[in-house]
């Protein structure tokens, strides 16, 4: 469980630092973000949570990162990784599949992932921790649901949905890996 939490402070860490350098340098990093159905945006896929459009494009991400972040951390570190991971990889994929064609940066992504698998999770492993779990994360940012709707031009509402959809796709997974079957 700790060093779950060791790595989500880590990758916090480093989108802070990367943040500062990306500022200095008038955001020129943030052409290493997904530019959909491109060679070089795939390069985007792993960087796209470290780049952010400003310093509170990163602060609006900091807080829900830490507590879903945190909430995914608390399962252990393998957990932890394997779930950023999925989520980083599936969810950027979709982006760069069908996302409009603009540099797509930001932690959300994998935000609404963790939002997707705490919630997904309460509903397909229906043990009480995870159902508990489950609707603290809904009553505290259900609201998320509402950001995978195209309403604003300058939010990539397609990392948000595909993160989401990556977060609810891993949690069906690793339930399925870990729930004994019904003998009949």
């Amino acid at each position: 469980m700790k060093s779950g939490v060791i790595w989500l402070l880590v990758a916090l860490a480093a989108m802070w630092i990367v943040e500062l350098i990306n500022g200095v340098m008038g955001h020129q990093l943030n052409n290493w973000g997904i530019l959909p159905r491109t060679t070089h945006g795939l390069t985007g896929i792993p960087l796209m949570p470290f780049l952010h459009g400003n310093l509170g494009h990163l602060l609006s991400n900091t807080i829900p990162f830490l507590i879903l972040g945190g909430l995914v951390a608390l399962r252990g570190q393998r957990v932890f990784l394997s779930i950023s991971l999925f989520i980083i990889v599936v969810g950027g994929g979709g982006v760069w599949a069908v996302g409009r064609t603009s540099f797509h940066v930001g932690a959300s992504g994998l935000v609404f992932g963790y939002f997707g698998y705490l919630v997904a999770r309460g509903w397909y492993d229906r043990k009480l921790k995870s159902i508990l779990t489950a609707v603290v994360v809904l009553v505290l940012y259900g609201g998320l649901i509402f950001g995978v709707l195209p309403t604003q031009t300058f939010v990539s509402w397609e990392a948000h949905l595909f993160g989401m959809i990556a977060g609810v796709l891993i949690a069906r997974l690793t339930i399925v890996k870990t729930t004994p079957t019904p003998s009949s």
